[in-house]
């Protein structure tokens, strides 16, 4: 039986057995013991976190510890995890309004930035649209080594 839905982010039952079969089963603790919380309450706390915008350290008492949460968080991005999950559910969605279920084409979106006199004529082009000489602000993002993800 499924326990009792806390917070409007909690997962329904239809809900977990999407993802159950995604995710990797909770390895057992060094003494050989189960571990304390299930997969299902370590997601509700992400779904909690995610919905909320609070920080790690401000989860509710009543879900898993916050270092508990947040180590398996990162472990399931490094490994993969959470892609495959976005993948399962994604493909769910595609299938649910009869279309190929994996996406054969992706939107790349840019935006031209008015360069200054400083910047060389090599990174700037002309924008036909804004009818402007441009720089994109990709190409200054890559310069410059912001991160955008």
């Amino acid at each position: 039986m499924a326990p009792a839905r806390r917070y409007p982010s909690d997962l329904t039952d239809e809900q977990w057995k999407l993802i159950e079969p995604v995710l990797p089963k909770l390895p057992r603790g060094p003494s050989g013991r189960p571990r304390n919380y299930d997969r299902r309450e370590i997601v509700n706390a992400i779904l909690y976190l995610n919905r909320s915008g609070c920080s790690w350290r401000m989860l509710p008492s009543d879900l898993p510890y916050w270092k508990t949460v947040y180590h398996y968080f990162r472990l399931w991005r490094m490994d993969g995890t959470l892609d495959r999950v976005h993948d399962a559910l994604r493909e769910q969605v595609r299938i649910k309004e009869g279309r190929d279920p994996k996406p054969t084409a992706g939107i790349v979106d840019s935006q031209s930035v008015k360069g200054a006199d400083t910047v060389g004529k090599s990174t700037r082009g002309y924008d036909a649209g804004k009818k402007i000489t441009a720089e994109s602000a990709i190409s200054w993002s890559i310069r410059s080594g912001c991160s955008w993800s």
